[in-house]
């Protein structure tokens, strides 16, 4: 049981022979040698480039699809004002609330790039609420492919998954999805 020490040997120990400090001569001078002499802290190299490339069309454009409940958009992105153009309509006509403009400016807002882009989409099926959701996965999809670097706040805030609600198919025997036809005592 020699070979064990306890905590009392070990303060023994270092009591016994304490090192003397070395006095700096100057303090400029000890912080100087001080950085010579303290090994340098190890970085991991960084990636020089996104590990995405950047993909655009022949017109300079990055191009997505988005997709929401049954809409579908299709969605070109370009540097430009902050000109958002759906349906060859201003954004402010074609979707009236602005709940829903507040919805398809959101993809901006986070990385902020507020009005460094125009927009310009198509939207097929669905209502204006799915179709909103459809323009927004379309220009975060967009925007991710204009700028890879911007790719991680984008999915983060999760605006590159697809939402996968859609509404549930009638049955048969059924008035809607669930619903059952009203009861009738008499």
């Amino acid at each position: 049981m020699a070979d064990k020490k306890s905590l009392s040997d070990l303060g023994e120990l270092t009591s016994q022979a304490p090192a003397p400090a070395p006095a700096p001569a100057a303090p400029e001078a000890a912080a100087g040698e001080a950085e010579a002499s303290a090994p340098a802290p190890v970085q991991p190299p960084q990636p020089e480039a996104p590990l995405r490339e950047q993909q655009l069309d022949k017109y300079g454009r990055a191009y997505a699809t988005g997709r929401r409940k049954d809409a579908v958009a299709r969605v070109w992105l370009k540097p430009g004002t902050g000109k958002i153009e759906v349906n060859g309509r201003d954004q402010t006509v074609y979707f009236a609330r602005p709940t829903q403009r507040l919805v398809i400016n959101q993809p901006f807002g986070i990385t902020d790039r507020d009005g460094q882009y125009d927009v310009v989409a198509t939207v097929k099926g669905g209502g204006l609420s799915g179709q909103a959701g459809a323009v927004l996965h379309g220009i975060a999809q967009a925007l991710s492919r204009y700028e890879p670097a911007l790719r991680t706040a984008v999915k983060r805030a999760g605006f590159l998954t697809r939402d996968p609600r859609v509404v549930e198919r009638k049955k048969y025997g059924r008035a809607k999805a669930r619903r059952s036809f009203q009861f009738s005592k008499r």
